[in-house]
């Protein structure tokens, strides 16, 4: 049976220290979806490291989609994405893959995209505001690139960025990487090692959507799935449906006169 019960306008926090979590999510699933949900063995604590996916996370956009509009591929790109982000493909070689097709694009069409295409998702930079004033380190990790990954960190205050980078050559995107590629593998390693710096019962909190972000969902504290794919939102510790990012300042238990509006 599930413990003491914790709710607020938008969310629902149950405590779990004995029974099945499985069944109590199904259970929510079939009667009370949409819902924003966290499950845990304990009183959930305030996250000393955040670490989150940007596409479709922190942004209401896939950059990599948006960039292939400019190049006039977005239909052909997009269902690349979406294979991947659903498990269906290899991260790695479908990136590649989708990178290569935007040979010869204009650099300009970066600024232009992120002047254009790319907002922060509803309660982004409360979200992270209100972490940070909290103590929490906070890390932005995504398969995307850093041409926009940096100036979305900048806009809503993480702290790090690990991110793919698109290489430019006179002007043109080359259709190549430079570096190593950031994957899921990746993904879950930042996660630690971030751990590792804060030392021995520091919590951590994740986010993300897509199948890229499983290893890193998993490997935190509370590992939350954001308006995600069934595959992410099966493997996380529970998820935002319903709410805007700062459900999961409610399934924290911080009170929302303590939110930091930037």
């Amino acid at each position: 049976m599930a413990g003491p019960v914790k709710s607020g306008m938008d969310a629902i926090a149950l405590m779990l220290p004995h029974g099945d979590p499985a069944g109590v999510r199904d259970v929510l699933d079939r009667h009370f979806a949409p819902c924003d949900l966290l499950l845990a063995d304990h009183e959930p604590e305030i996250p000393r490291l955040f670490v989150s996916d940007m596409d479709s996370t922190m942004i209401a956009a896939e950059c990599i989609d948006e960039l292939a509009d400019f190049a006039g591929i977005k239909q052909q790109i997009a269902a690349i994405t979406e294979r991947a982000m659903q498990g269906e493909l290899d991260f790695a070689s479908a990136l590649r893959e989708r990178v290569r097709l935007l040979e010869n694009l204009d650099e300009s069409a970066i600024a232009e995209c992120l002047a254009t295409r790319i907002a922060p998702m509803p309660g982004a930079d409360v979200l992270v505001a209100t972490l940070r004033a909290r103590g929490c380190r906070t890390v932005l990790v995504t398969g995307g690139f850093h041409q926009f990954a940096d100036p979305v960190a900048e806009q809503l205050g993480f702290e790090r960025v690990v991110a793919n980078r698109l290489e430019v050559a006179d002007g043109r995107l080359t259709g190549g990487l430079v570096g190593p590629i950031t994957d899921s593998a990746v993904k879950r390693a930042v996660l630690l090692e971030e751990m590792a710096l804060l030392g021995a019962g520091a919590a951590s909190l994740a986010t993300g959507d897509g199948a890229n972000d499983i290893p890193m969902l998993q490997a935190a504290t509370y590992g939350l799935a954001y308006r995600a794919k069934p595959k992410a939102r099966a493997a996380a510790d529970g998820w935002v449906d319903r709410g805007d990012l700062t459900a999961i300042l409610e399934l924290l238990g911080i009170p929302r006169e303590e939110w930091v509006w930037e």
